[in-house]
């Protein structure tokens, strides 16, 4: 078998050489002295590196370039001593355990393969026009490729040419080719990634000619990628956060209810809008000042950077009072300083502001007036702008809203202390985050920072980085397009994408709307309604029946958090996404790989948003070789099959893995009253399952990670009528308390004949109702094991 696979690989080989490069001539090869092979040609020199078995990277210097060795996205280490290479007279072939780069000399000619298949190959490679330097690949006529950031296309993207310049799209809809993320990166369905590891801008062009041709072009930089495979799509995620850096963990107040708008205005109007969710006992562990902080105008105060006295008079009391409400204050800040700021003559004569050509501050306009671009490329402007966030966090601030990092407008005459404004204008947001997360890590090394961006690049998430889908219209339409843009960052593994709950642009006031993206929201990384203020974003300002329906998604978040807190645990250990495509579950059906309206939330749970008006049902597919439970009404439904389902108003479809444990919290106000001691903990039995496990982190919610943590292992074992539970707790320290666990198991159908907890007899709790058998479970953590036995009748 093998020989055929290589056989065939071979004939596709063979196929792709119809179109090369046929100037590149092979000269030489070596290896020895350096221990990177390298290939000379003759218009220049490849070299190749790993950084795994998984991870290869290629770099091509053109004849009389010098070597650029920085790289913005990549913190991995080179392993040096995982190649093997073998050379004959017409080619080279470097492997690692599982890759393959074939090297063939003539006509020349780069490969790849994966566990002997070939994966991809350079078409022309490294080429140089007048304007743009490319590199080219052949694609196979089938594949679907992903990738390019965030956009709104379809999850299929092959087709387009994608412009990779980070641009705001305001009030976008069901399509946008061009947003805040442009990333240098392409997935395929064959399960492969290719990351071009340059900054400056360019084009990623998908195929867009229609002659299997991926290509990479770009105004200047490194000639540089890396090409990343993996046996699941969970590999390839977990592969490329190992090469480019895992996300830190969030604190657990992230994941709680965030008040905001654009914005609020005073000191009595933020605390006034916090009395009312606590009024209507609505859970909210944050709120948000937009803009009103720094200046009362809308235009002309932007680059103020200092607490707005006329408005805030007590700023830090204010702050103070919310912590001790269990809710934390988050302030935006932008990177542009206007003219007519407070702080413009400091950036001027502290000489932390991008140049113009002859070396004076560059100014120009744009919405919010005469402005300057804050340079955080000079080591000075750098420690300028931290201060500044050193002095909110100072006052109490918890988290920090980036907005405009594109930058919104940058010209492309404006020069940087490292380049030009086209060098660096795709990083500019990604290492505006890393200016902050250093300055926490330097300043505050015991706070988790919460870091909300606009704009980023590849590598971001180790940085903290939570970015946000932009000014997305309020309307339908603009709801469409937010699953498949949460799913593509996800699998680029910027995982915690997620949009203004509600819509953001557009006086649009629509609360079935407004419910289903709240709805849809309770199954998002982050839960932040948002919008301008001529419709209300926060659910105590709309209607009664608005109100109840986005309450009861709201509890519903925070029942969920000890499940939700876990995903942060699994994307931060293993690069996994929070929201993931079916095609993670099925790689191998074509189907579903440009579906996005039904979608895993985690391992377990399976959500169908509703993404049109009026609809009383929708159609469900269900990932085959499982057996799925409705949340809400235990119904069974084999997997495999599509499956017209009944909406409520109340709730979107969402279904739970057969054999899945999920652990439930009872709700409280904000995440400061979480209770990690007292919980549901449902299973959700099927005869077919007869082994089941589950882990689930925890921790006090804040502290750095392997400080004080648990991790408990859930087991399931069903044999004949015998039912056997166990708990163990896998790491621990310095939790030692009495858990109070109650255990439901689901899709139980009759009455069982006996329950025994580490040998004592319980009493049996069964509902015939809803086939639920509950169970009341009292385990010290300190001790080790807890087992659970339940005879059925037959």
């Amino acid at each position: 078998m093998k020989h055929l696979i290589l056989n065939l690989a071979l004939l596709f080989f063979t196929v792709s050489l119809t179109a090369q490069n046929t100037e590149r001539k092979f000269e030489s090869f070596s290896w020895a002295n350096t221990g990177v092979p390298s290939v000379k040609v003759s218009d220049g020199i490849y070299t190749f590196i790993s950084y795994s078995s998984e991870i290869v990277e290629t770099s091509f210097l053109p004849t009389g370039e010098t070597l650029q060795l920085k790289s913005h996205a990549v913190v991995g280490k080179p392993n040096f001593s995982i190649f093997k290479v073998t050379e004959n007279e017409k080619d080279i072939v470097i492997e690692s355990k599982t890759i393959q780069i074939k090297v063939t000399k003539t006509p020349f000619q780069i490969s790849y393969y994966y566990k002997d298949k070939l994966i991809t190959s350079e078409k022309a490679g490294y080429v140089k026009n007048d304007s743009l330097e490319t590199i080219e690949f052949n694609l196979t006529k089938d594949e679907v490729l992903y990738g390019g950031g965030a956009r709104a296309l379809g999850m299929n993207r092959r087709g387009h040419r994608l412009q990779l310049y980070n641009r705001a799209h305001y009030g976008y809809e069901t399509h946008s080719e061009l947003m805040n993320f442009t990333l240098p990166i392409v997935l395929s369905s064959n399960k492969y990634m290719i990351h071009f590891d340059n900054a400056p801008i360019g084009f990623l062009d998908l195929d867009s000619k229609g002659d299997n041709t991926l290509k990479y072009e770009t105004i200047s930089g490194r000639k540089t990628y890396q090409v990343i495979v993996g046996d699941s799509w969970y590999d390839i995620t977990n592969n490329y956060t190992d090469l480019t850096g895992k996300q830190p963990m969030l604190p657990r107040w992230a994941l709680g209810n965030f008040s905001s708008r654009f914005g609020y205005h005073s000191q009595e109007e933020v605390e006034m809008t916090i009395d009312k969710f606590k009024e209507e006992e609505i859970p909210v562990d944050a709120i948000i000042l937009d803009l009103y902080w720094f200046g009362k105008d809308l235009k002309g105060t932007m680059g103020n950077l200092e607490v707005f006295r006329d408005s805030f008079p007590d700023f830090e009391g204010m702050v103070k009072r919310l912590n001790n409400k269990g809710v934390k204050t988050i302030t935006i800040t932008e990177p542009f300083v206007l003219t007519t700021s407070k702080k413009w003559d400091e950036a001027v004569e502290k000489d932390v502001l991008a140049k113009d050509s002859i070396g004076n501050p560059a100014k120009y306009d744009f919405y919010f007036g005469n402005t300057g671009l804050i340079d955080i490329y000079k080591p000075e402007a750098e420690k300028w702008f931290w201060n500044i966030y050193k002095g909110l966090a100072d006052k109490g601030v918890a988290g920090v809203w980036g907005d405009l990092g594109e930058p919104e407008v940058h010209p492309n005459w404006v020069q940087h202390h490292t380049g030009s404004a086209d060098e660096v204008h795709n990083i500019y947001g990604h290492d505006w985050a890393r200016l902050i997360h250093e300055g926490y890590e330097r300043d505050f090394p015991d706070t988790r920072p919460f870091i909300l961006m606009r704009a980023g690049y590849s590598g971001s998430q180790r940085y903290g980085m939570i970015p946000w889908s932009g000014d997305v219209n309020r309307t339908w339409g603009g709801l469409q397009s937010q699953p498949e843009i949460a799913l593509q960052m996800g699998m680029q593994c910027l995982a915690y994408m997620h949009s203004d709950l509600g819509g953001f642009a557009g006086a649009n006031l629509d609360d079935e709307l407004y419910a289903r993206w709240l709805q849809y929201g309770v199954f998002n990384p982050i839960f932040r309604p948002h919008a301008q203020e001529d419709v209300p974003s926060e659910p105590v300002f709309r209607s009664t029946k608005a109100k109840d329906l986005a309450k009861q998604a709201i509890e519903l978040r925070y029942k969920l958090l000890p499940y939700n807190y876990n995903l942060v645990y699994e994307n931060n250990q293993f690069g996994k996404p929070l929201m993931r495509p079916l095609f993670f579950e099925e790689s191998d059906n074509p189907e579903l790989f440009n579906y996005s309206k039904t979608y895993l939330w985690g391992n377990d749970i399976l959500v169908s948003p509703v993404l049109e008006a009026g609809l009383t049902e929708q159609e469900v597919y269900f990932p085959k070789d499982n057996v799925w439970f409705d949340f809400y009404t235990h119904e069974r439904i084999v997997g495999g099959q599509t499956k017209m389902v009944q909406l409520k108003e109340n709730s979107i479809p969402t279904y739970v893995r057969g054999g899945s444990f999920v652990p439930l919290t009872k709700v409280v106000q904000s995440t400061d009253e979480y209770d990690s001691v007292n919980y549901e903990l449902h299973y959700y039995h099927d005869a077919s399952i007869t082994k089941s496990d589950r882990e689930f982190y925890n921790d006090r919610g804040n502290n750095k990670l392997n400080e004080i943590y648990e991790i408990i292992n859930y087991r399931a074992k069903g044999k004949r009528n015998v039912l056997n539970f166990e708990f163990e707790m896998m790491s621990k320290v310095d939790f030692d308390y009495l858990k109070s666990i109650k255990l439901v198991i689901h899709n139980i159908a009759k009455k069982p004949r006996s329950i025994t907890v580490n040998n004592n007899k319980e009493s049996v709790n069964w509902n015939s109702e809803n086939n639920m058998l509950t169970i009341p479970i009292k385990w010290f953590a300190i001790n080790k094991l807890k087992t659970i036995k339940i005879k059925l009748k037959k």
